[in-house]
């Protein structure tokens, strides 16, 4: 079987009847600045798409000791829904720079990660994202240290690193100004956070009490349990067996309030007539709850994106950068 050869060049050089020089000019967006004529830059063009030519990767890294490519280094992000939608988020801002992403999941062992972050900085990348499934504090692997990197939903307090995490205070906020609109007073909270570096739960109950404070208000009780449908469950039947009662729940996930809605339905209340419920992840599972669940959305595409932006921006010199959450509607709030 015969190799197709690379085209080269010199071969849309060539093909187009300049030199080679215009020819790299014109590819490497120089042509304005060679005052190279626009049918010159026509011509070139029409020749790369007749040919097929594709830049060749090793040969301008060396010239200009850029690769064009993206490390990307996570613990377990690429089989979740929310994680594939970083990549997502990442992957065409990488596009739209003239990057690409070379990605790797370590699944939590330190060992497997170290090899990665060696393995990206073998092959040159222009910098690395490394970015965590859930927020959370991190300790900055050794390997990233003097790196360009990007934190990608996580933070390290001790470095002085760009980091891009959702802006769980103003989500917390969010929600319970889409409560009180609906004349919620009494407002209850499903969930407690029990890892201890994570960050969303304690930020989101901040952005609770906080906008509930500026109402004169304040949570009016914790209703403490795992994430988890079955957890959700089994606490807010106890809750509401104790003679628990509410007119707002705020559930800090999509999963919780599943088993939430279901404690309600088995004790007779409906959503939104007796209680109206906000959670937060927007996920697919909020739109498959009848009524519909009012959820909080985890920005996870823009999260990526701009994890990619500020990893390729120079200026760059670090602080976080909260990326908004908001209120997708459903019918689980009453109607103002």
């Amino acid at each position: 079987m015969r190799t197709r050869r690379r085209v080269m060049l010199a071969d849309v050089a060539a093909e187009a009847g300049v030199s080679t020089t215009t020819a790299s000019y014109i590819l490497n967006g120089r042509a304005d600045e060679m005052r190279i004529a626009p049918a010159t830059v026509a011509k070139v063009r029409a020749a790369v798409a007749e040919l097929g030519y594709r830049p060749n990767r090793s040969a301008r890294s060396l010239r200009t000791r850029r690769t064009a490519t993206i490390g990307l280094v996570s613990d377990q992000i690429a089989g979740e829904q929310y994680g594939s939608s970083m990549l997502t988020g990442a992957s065409l801002a990488a596009r739209e720079l003239d990057h690409l992403v070379v990605m790797g999941e370590s699944g939590g062992d330190p060992e497997l990660e170290r090899l990665l972050i060696e393995e990206m900085l073998e092959r040159d990348v222009d910098g690395v994202v490394y970015a965590t499934r859930t927020a959370r504090t991190v300790h900055l692997p050794e390997g990233l240290r003097g790196v360009r990197s990007v934190l990608l939903n996580c933070e390290d307090p001790h470095e002085q690193l760009p980091s891009v995490v959702p802006d769980d205070e103003g989500g917390g906020r969010a929600a319970v100004a889409t409560l009180l609109a609906a004349g919620a007073r009494e407002v209850w909270v499903v969930g407690e956070d029990p890892v201890p570096e994570a960050t969303a739960g304690p930020r989101r109950m901040a952005g609770i009490r906080a906008e509930l404070a500026t109402h004169g208000l304040d949570v009016a009780g914790l209703v403490r349990c795992d994430w988890s449908v079955t957890e959700g469950f089994e606490a807010t039947r106890h809750w509401l067996a104790a003679g628990g009662r509410a007119d707002g729940l705020v559930c800090m996930n999509d999963r919780l309030a599943m088993g939430v809605y279901q404690a309600l339905a088995e004790s007779g209340l409906r959503v939104p007539d007796d209680v109206s419920v906000v959670s937060f992840d927007g996920s697919a599972l909020a739109g498959w709850l009848r009524p519909v669940l009012t959820s909080v959305e985890l920005p996870f595409t823009e999260l990526g994106a701009l994890a990619v932006r500020r990893l390729l921006d120079a200026g760059d010199h670090g602080g976080t950068d909260p990326v908004p959450m908001r209120v997708r509607p459903g019918g689980s709030v009453r109607p103002v």
